[in-house]
C-alpha cells in the first residue's frame, strides 16, 4: 500500500464552492484533485493499493480530511471536475472524528495532519530531501504540501520526518506524485 497525504491550506472545508471554479471558489482545491488523480490512475485503470488523503485547512470549519481509497472508489474520472464533485459530495455530509462514507472509496472526517501522523510514518516529499534514486528502501506514506510550503506549525509536527526528492527542481505537488510513483513502479517491476 502506498499512501499519499496533501495539504491544502486554504483549501475550503465545506461543499460551498463551485466546480467551475476550483482555483478561487475552492482555495485552490484544483491542486488537491490533480493530486488525487495522479495518485490513482493509470492508463485505463487505477492504482488499487494506493490511498490519498487531502487534508483541507482553509475556511470555514477546518481541519477536515477526504480519503480516497483506489481499492474501492467508484465514479472518479481522471478530470479535476470528477474528483472536485465528489470532494464537495463528501464535505457537504455531517461528519465526526471518524472516517464516514460520502461515496465508495471517498470518506471525511474532522481533523487534520496531526491526527493522520499517528496512523501513518510519513516522509516528507520536498526539494531539500534525499534523492529518492539513491535510497535502498522508500517508506509506503508520503506528505506533500499544496501550492504553498509548510507552515511554522506543520514543520514543528514533521520535524522528525525523512525528507525525499524526486529531483533537483522544484516540483508541482501532482508532477513529483508521478515522478514517485514512476521510481516506485520501475523498482516493483525490477528495473534499474
Amino acid at each position: 500500500m502506498t499512501v499519499f497525504a496533501i495539504i491544502g491550506h486554504i483549501a475550503r472545508t465545506d461543499g460551498n464552492f463551485s466546480i467551475n471554479d476550483l482555483p478561487g471558489t475552492g482555495g485552490r482545491m484544483d491542486v488537491l484533485c490533480r493530486c488525487v488523480n495522479t495518485s490513482l490512475f493509470l492508463s485505463h485503470d487505477l492504482r488499487r493499493d494506493v490511498e490519498c488523503y487531502l487534508i483541507l485547512c482553509g475556511e470555514p470549519s477546518g481541519p477536515k480530511t477526504v480519503r480516497f481509497s483506489g481499492s474501492s472508489v467508484r465514479s472518479l474520472s481522471p478530470d479535476e471536475r470528477s474528483a472536485g464533485a465528489l470532494i464537495k459530495k463528501a464535505l457537504d455530509i455531517p461528519c465526526g472524528s471518524e472516517f464516514r462514507e460520502a461515496a465508495p472509496g471517498i470518506s471525511v472526517r474532522k481533523g487534520g495532519l496531526e491526527r493522520l501522523m499517528t496512523e501513518h510514518v510519513f516522509a516528507v516529499l520536498d526539494e531539500t530531501g534525499k534523492d529518492v534514486r539513491g535510497e535502498a528502501t522508500l517508506p509506503g506514506a508520503f506528505l506533500l504540501s499544496d501550492h504553498q510550503n509548510f507552515s511554522e506549525q506543520e514543520e514543528a509536527l514533521i520535524k522528525d520526518c525523512a525528507r525525499y526528492s524526486v529531483g533537483p527542481k522544484c516540483l508541482h505537488a501532482d508532477h513529483t506524485i508521478t515522478v514517485l510513483h514512476n521510481e516506485l513502479d520501475r523498482r516493483n517491476c525490477g528495473w534499474k
